[in-house]
């Protein structure tokens, strides 16, 4: 796909846990996923771009947290693009349910939709 508007990484894996301090110190231990407040930061090159260096955060929530809802899915994904306003206008013409909430960090902005089965998917577009 060489329009804008597409995905360019994974920037988050997110899941929820019943044991959340439990479940970071064995994946710390075992894995090496040190968590740093936010998660452990697992940092990696743009293939057209390697110059610019980008990061996947791993990260444990409680299993109480509501950020993943509407989603019942104990689990929710990140995703970079390249362009928000471009993705967000293809996905709601292919009549895709996107979430009305925004969000503009230092950091970036912030969008969600829905897959099929209702699971709520993060777009992110870093500054």
């Amino acid at each position: 796909m060489s329009q804008q508007g597409k995905i360019i990484g994974i920037g988050g894996i997110f899941f929820k846990s019943a044991n959340q301090q439990q479940t970071k110190e064995w994946y710390a231990k075992h894995l090496g996923f040190a968590d740093s407040g936010y998660g452990a930061t697992l940092p990696w090159r743009e293939k057209d771009n390697p110059e610019k260096e980008q990061m996947t955060i791993w990260s444990v929530f409680p299993d109480t947290t509501k950020y993943f809802e509407p989603s019942s899915a104990s689990f929710m994904v990140n995703y970079i693009v390249d362009d928000m306003d471009a993705l967000l206008d293809r996905l709601a013409k292919a009549g895709v349910q996107i979430d009305p909430k925004r969000q503009d960090e230092s950091y970036g902005r912030f969008a969600w939709i829905y897959d099929p089965d209702g699971n709520k998917i993060e777009l992110w577009q870093p500054l």
